[in-house]
């Protein structure tokens, strides 16, 4: 068995390494295990120095040169040899535990993938500690997986399309149902994992004001998830603030 960890990674080089560094830890649970595992990061047009550093830490790098979330995963996942793909965003730190969690449903045969509830950083905001609540109770009531982790096999995210071209925000919720369509043919399931959240940065609470928050929100549900296809209305992930 072999998994292959995919970071996505647009202008990173302050929050990478540490995410690089809780990675490699993470991993233990499936080295324990007797399988392999590989890191790739994908440097979506970075302007900084964040394809050194993930080189300098032994990952493997590939390159996207359009800006977009989506785009940048699934390049990182075409590159991936993995059996099973974990995708982790740049400014997040998973557990040891978390893998061990991931690795036994893998173990078990039972689903074609998932996702992880999350877990803000210590003095994030309150009103992000609010939000974040309220996506978890959600995300494991619909299991919709949140992007900053989600797991699957690979011919089954392949089957599923990847994440895909068409969304700038939200492409996580539209793969977790194309996931699911393709475990229910396999007759698998696809669950989001809660005992051990991603622990995940805060910044976007502190970049961005609530009333830009709101701002967004309001203009998806207006819109009924049409405004996720323009990155100028997704600025919130890619005006480049950091």
């Amino acid at each position: 068995m072999k998994v292959s960890v995919v970071i996505p990674a647009f202008n990173e080089e302050k929050l990478l390494p540490s995410t690089l560094g809780a990675v490699r830890a993470a991993a233990a649970a499936f080295t324990a295990r007797g399988w392999e595992w590989e890191c790739v990061v994908c440097d979506n047009n970075s302007t900084d120095r964040t394809a050194e550093v993930a080189r300098a830490a032994g990952a493997a790098v590939v390159f996207e040169p359009v800006n977009q979330i989506g785009r940048a995963r699934d390049a990182g996942a075409r590159a991936a040899t993995g059996a099973w793909l974990v995708f982790i965003d740049a400014d997040s730190w998973p557990s040891p535990e978390l893998f061990a969690d991931i690795a036994a449903r893998v173990d078990s045969g039972r689903f074609v993938g998932g996702g992880s509830t999350v877990r803000l950083e210590p003095g994030a905001p309150a009103f992000a500690r609010f939000a974040c609540a309220g996506w978890n109770l959600w995300s494991r009531a619909v299991r919709w997986a949140a992007g900053s982790c989600v797991w699957a096999e690979a011919g089954a995210f392949r089957e599923a399309g990847g994440f895909g071209t068409e969304h700038y925000a939200g492409e996580e919720v539209y793969l977790s149902l194309r996931l699911k369509a393709a475990g229910r043919r396999r007759g698998l399931g696809f669950t989001v994992l809660s005992a051990h959240p991603l622990l995940t940065s805060a910044r976007k609470a502190r970049l961005y004001s609530p009333f830009e928050a709101v701002r967004f929100l309001f203009r998806m549900a207006c819109t009924f998830g049409r405004a996720s296809r323009s990155a100028e209305a997704c600025h919130l992930w890619y005006d480049g603030r950091r």
